[in-house]
């Protein structure tokens, strides 16, 4: 941008500077802006303060800062704000002044005196900004060449907070990017671990060359069967952590009994799970939940199950209370435990801890659809667990009288 010799003053040369140092400096625009149209007003006369961003594909300008600190600040949006000179620059790409007629008997508000001068990143025009000085002074040669500079140091913090907010989306990108490898990676793996039995011992049973015993026949028939099972869990556990994600799942709140649907639970468990063993503590006289009894004890049975794979033959404490606020359920197992390192990120999708995934198997979405499941409920979901003693989820939901309120009375 082609500017006129600026001759500075010692008055002048300390606000420059210090707008020079928030654009260097800032890491949001809004605020950057707030500091310098203080200072510009310190050194340079006006009353509305506009900048426009250009939209080069559309040719158009939106506004994106605008600032009112002199007599046009009681009028708000009845006094002009240059849109027309502005759209006048996006076209020319040149500093423009616009003078009223030289009417001293109209109001000075409907008198405006507008500057206004493109924002120009090498050669490309990024915006517009906009002077406006209600009945005057004219703006001098001067004024011109200073507000150009300050133009100028506008148009590059324009320019940084486009740069950030493209390395932000490229950012995203590749983080989606490793999302969707890892994803691609896992359920690989976690698919072919089902199909390859099955399709090993489906094979085997199927050879013309050898006849199976029953015994044995029922044998590949029961694995055959239980990864089937694991390859249902599989893809449904993928259904519905995307249903949960997308805000689709819908859920059927009513009214629940903590300590009936965890008695139903553990009968279905122990016939999975015949290894099992549970201790139950539930206070008395429990007040009912709003709750969806299915979703609720499916991530039970999900930490159930967790407690079966993870930690076996260990026994299993359940804890139910209650108090004037929430209900509380406490799950613990006696086994190996989490580190602390990895609790952090049990809840999250496709996380498996490190010092468990090669040991057992699983896709990393359990633990993620309870947390998003208890979410659903305006409850929490939290875990706790020391090394070689054992681990505890407590989930925490709320009272019946908060939990109607919350989910609109359902």
């Amino acid at each position: 941008m082609a500017t006129r010799p600026i001759i500075l003053s010692e008055v002048t040369i300390e606000p420059l500077y210090e707008i020079s140092r928030i654009v260097v400096q800032s890491s949001e625009w809004k605020p950057a802006l707030d500091e310098i149209s203080v200072l510009v007003r310190s050194i340079f006369i006006f009353d509305n303060l506009a900048v426009y961003i250009a939209d080069t594909e559309a040719q158009n300008l939106d506004v994106m800062y605008a600032k009112a600190v002199g007599r046009g600040r009681s009028a708000g949006p009845d006094v002009t704000w240059g849109e027309a000179l502005a759209n006048q620059i996006l076209q020319t790409q040149k500093t423009t002044i616009q003078e009223p007629e030289p009417d001293l008997t109209i109001d000075r508000l409907r008198r405006p005196y507008i500057l206004g001068i493109p924002l120009l990143i090498y050669k490309r025009l990024v915006g517009v900004i906009i002077f406006i000085r209600f009945g005057g002074p004219p703006y001098t040669p001067e004024n011109v060449s200073l507000g150009e500079y300050i133009a100028n140091q506008i148009g590059l913090l324009v320019e940084r907070g486009h740069l950030q907010e493209n390395y932000e989306l490229l950012e995203a990108q590749h983080r989606q990017a490793r999302l969707q490898d890892d994803f691609i990676s896992t359920i690989s793996h976690e698919l072919s671990t089902p199909i390859g039995f099955i399709k090993g011992y489906t094979t085997t049973l199927l050879r013309s060359d050898i006849s199976w015993d029953q015994k044995t026949q029922i044998e590949f028939l029961r694995i055959i069967d239980q990864e089937t099972d694991e390859l249902e869990e599989l893809i449904q556990n993928l259904l519905d952590s995307n249903r949960l994600m997308s805000g689709q799942m819908r859920m059927d709140f009513q009214l629940v009994r903590l300590d009936a649907l965890m008695n139903d639970i553990l009968q279905r468990a122990r016939l999975h799970h015949p290894r099992l063993k549970v201790n139950v503590e539930i206070s008395p006289q429990l007040l009912p939940v709003i709750a969806d009894p299915r979703r609720l004890a499916q991530v039970f049975e999900n930490l159930l199950g967790n407690a079966e794979k993870y930690a076996p033959n260990s026994p299993v404490e359940i804890r139910i209370h209650q108090d004037e606020q929430n209900s509380y359920i406490d799950i613990s197992d006696h086994g190996p435990g989490v580190s602390a390192q990895a609790i952090p990120y049990i809840f999250d999708r496709f996380y498996r801890s490190p010092d468990r995934a090669l040991n057992v198997r699983g896709s990393g979405l359990g633990l993620f659809i309870c947390r998003q499941i208890v979410q659903a409920h305006k409850g929490e979901i939290t875990a706790t667990s020391e090394q070689g003693k054992g681990t505890t989820f407590h989930i925490q939901l709320p009272a019946r009288s908060e939990a109607i309120t919350s989910l609109g009375g359902r």
